[in-house]
C-alpha cells in the first residue's frame, strides 16, 4: 500500500509545534511548507512592525520545526521563486514534492477559509482543513451556546467557560463569589507608580535581517520600524509572560483601563500577539495566572481581569466572527459614511488624546483596548465614520490584529454596527471619561471642561451630536433612557450650540 505524503502547510499564525495540521502529519515522510509572501503582506497596508515580527518568528519556527526532525521548505519574501500568493507557493510544492494531499489547520481569516476551499478544486490532490483546537471553544461549540438566544451575551458565554475550563472556579461557583471583577479595574493611574513594562528583547540575526528587508520592501507602508524589542521566539515569549507576571500583573487589574501619555504600556501584558501568533498557549497562560492568585501573589480582580480577556472576549469574538461571516463585515448600524480622518495616518490632530494613542500605534504597533475602544473607535463612531474603513485601519496598524479577533471588536463593540449584537448600548463617551482616566487632557489645547464653543473638547459636543442625529437608532435603548431625557432637557439654544459646533468641526477635520 503507498504511503500517503503530506504537504503541511503552516501560516505566519499557526506558529503552534502541536498545532493540528503538525499533528496529523508524519515528520519522517511529509513536507511543511512556509512562505513570507506578498499578498498576505498587502492586503491592507500592515505596520512595519507587524510584518517585521511575524516574518521573523516565522523564520524563527521554521528553525524550531527543523529541530524536531522536520522537512521545512521555506520562501523568504524576496526568493526569486515565489510566487507571492500562498495558493502559488501551495501549488508549486505539490509538484515538486509529489505530494498526495495538503494539510492544513483552519485559517482564522474567511477569506483565506474560502481561498483553501476554492484551492482544493484546483489541485489534483485533495485539500484537507483541520479543525484549530487551539481554541478552548470550537466553531461548532460556539454555534450550539448560541442556537436560540435572543442576545449573545459575552458574560454568559464567559461563565460557560469557566465552568468548563474550571478556571477561577470554587465548585461550582466562582471564586470570590462573583464572576465578574470588572468595576475594580478601572482606577486611574498616577505617575508614581513603579512600571516596569513588557520585556524587550534585542534582535538576533535572522531578525535584523528581516528588518533590512522590510526597510527596503514596505517603505510607504504604516509605523515606525525600529527600534524592533519584540519576542519572536517561543522562549522569549515564555520570558515575556513570566515578566508580566513577576512585575505587571499584580496591578494590572486596579489600572487595566488606567491611560497615560508618557506611559505607553502601564501594567499591560503586551502578550495578545504572540497568543494570536502562536507562540504562546491561551489555556496554559491562563493556568499560570490563576496559579499565582491561588498562591497569593496576586488580587483576584488582577488574575479575574486578565483570564476574562482570554477565555472570555477572545474566544468570544472567535465565535461571533465565525457565526456571522461574510456578511458581519458589510454591517453599519447607523449608515456611517465618513472618510477615515486623515490623522488616523499621521497623527496630525489638536486633540492630546487622539495624538498620543495614534502616535504610540505608529511607534510601537500597539496600545491597550481603553485607548482603541474610548478613544480612536469613539472618536470614529461619534464622527460618523464608515465602520468598514474603521476596521481596516485596526486591521493593519496593530501587531496583535487578525480579522477574527479584530473585526468583532471593531465592528460590533467599538462601533455598534452590528445594532447591538455585542454589546448592549455604543460605547460612547464625552472628554469627561477620558479625562477622568487620562492624563491626556492636561495638556491638550481644547478644554474638557468647556461644552460647546471652539475652545470644547470636541468629544463634548460630538458626543450629544451622535446622539442626538442616531435618535431613530437608539432612542429606544432602555440603557439610554437617562441620556435622551438629559437632551430633552436642554434649552433649544443649547442643543443647536451643539449640533452647529459639531458641524463646523466636522467638516474641518473628517
Amino acid at each position: 500500500m503507498k504511503t500517503v505524503k503530506s504537504l503541511v502547510v503552516i501560516l505566519g499564525d499557526q506558529l503552534s509545534p502541536m498545532i493540528s495540521s503538525l499533528n496529523a502529519a508524519d515528520p519522517a515522510q511529509d513536507v511543511v511548507l512556509m512562505s513570507e509572501v506578498v499578498d498576505e503582506a498587502t492586503y491592507v497596508p500592515h505596520h512595519k512592525k507587524k510584518i517585521a515580527f511575524l516574518f521573523s518568528a516565522m523564520r524563527h519556527f521554521a528553525e524550531e520545526l527543523r529541530e524536531a526532525g522536520w522537512s521545512v521548505n521555506y520562501f523568504k519574501f524576496d526568493d526569486p521563486k515565489n510566487s507571492g500568493s500562498l495558493v502559488g507557493e501551495i501549488e508549486r510544492a505539490v509538484k515538486n514534492h509529489g505530494c498526495d494531499r495538503v494539510l492544513v489547520t483552519e485559517p482564522g481569516e474567511w477569506r483565506l477559509r474560502r481561498n483553501f476551499e476554492e484551492l482544493a478544486n484546483r489541485l489534483s490532490v485533495p485539500v484537507t482543513i483541520l479543525d484549530d483546537d487551539r481554541f478552548l471553544c470550537s466553531r461548532s461549540e460556539f454555534a450550539g451556546w448560541a442556537h436560540g438566544r435572543k442576545q449573545l451575551r459575552m458574560e454568559y458565554f464567559y461563565r460557560d467557560m469557566r465552568r468548563k475550563t474550571g478556571l477561577l472556579m470554587d465548585g461550582d461557583k466562582p471564586e470570590g463569589g462573583k464572576w465578574n471583577f470588572d468595576a475594580e479595574n478601572r482606577k486611574p493611574a498616577g505617575k508614581d507608580l513603579d512600571f516596569v513594562g513588557p520585556k524587550r528583547f534585542e534582535p538576533d540575526a535572522i531578525t535584523e535581517d528581516v528588518l533590512a528587508l522590510v526597510s527596503d520592501r514596505f517603505t510607504d507602508h504604516f509605523g515606525t520600524l525600529e527600534p524592533f524589542w519584540f519576542a519572536v521566539t517561543r522562549r522569549e515569549a515564555e520570558a515575556a509572560l513570566q515578566q508580566f507576571i513577576d512585575s505587571g500583573l499584580p496591578s494590572f487589574g486596579d489600572y487595566q483601563d488606567a491611560m497615560l501619555k508618557d506611559e505607553q504600556f502601564l501594567f499591560h501584558a503586551v502578550l495578545s500577539l504572540y497568543i494570536n501568533a502562536g507562540l504562546l498557549d491561551p489555556l496554559t497562560v491562563c493556568r499560570l495566572i490563576e496559579e499565582e492568585y491561588r498562591k497569593g501573589r496576586v488580587p483576584l480582580n488582577s488574575a479575574e481581569g486578565f483570564i476574562r480577556q482570554i477565555i472570555g472576549w477572545r474566544e468570544y469574538v472567535r465565535g461571533i466572527y465565525w457565526l456571522k461571516m461574510p456578511d458581519y463585515v458589510d454591517q453599519n448600524f447607523f449608515g456611517n459614511s465618513k472618510q477615515l480622518p486623515a490623522f488616523y495616518w499621521s497623527a496630525d490632530t489638536d486633540m492630546a488624546c487622539l495624538r498620543a494613542c495614534i502616535e504610540q500605534t505608529r511607534d510601537e504597533a500597539y496600545a491597550h483596548h481603553i485607548q482603541r475602544l474610548m478613544v480612536t473607535g469613539n472618536f470614529a463612531m461619534l464622527a460618523g465614520v464608515d465602520p468598514k474603513a474603521v476596521h481596516e485601519w485596526y486591521l493593519a496598524v496593530y501587531a496583535d490584529a487578525y480579522e477574527w479577533v479584530e473585526l468583532p471588536n471593531t465592528l460590533g463593540m467599538s462601533q455598534f454596527a452590528d445594532g447591538g449584537l455585542l454589546s448592549s448600548k455604543p460605547y460612547a463617551a464625552s472628554g469627561n471619561y477620558i479625562n477622568k482616566m487620562s492624563d491626556y487632557c492636561s495638556s491638550c489645547r481644547y478644554k474638557v471642561k468647556e461644552k460647546e464653543g471652539p475652545e470644547a473638547c470636541p468629544f463634548n459636543y460630538l458626543y450629544w451630536d451622535f446622539m442626538a442625529r442616531n435618535r431613530e437608532h437608539l432612542g429606544d435603548n432602555p440603557r439610554l433612557g437617562p441620556v435622551y431625557r438629559t437632551w430633552d432637557r436642554m434649552s433649544g439654544e443649547r442643543k443647536k450650540a451643539v449640533r452647529e459646533d459639531a458641524a463646523r468641526f466636522l467638516s474641518r477635520e473628517v
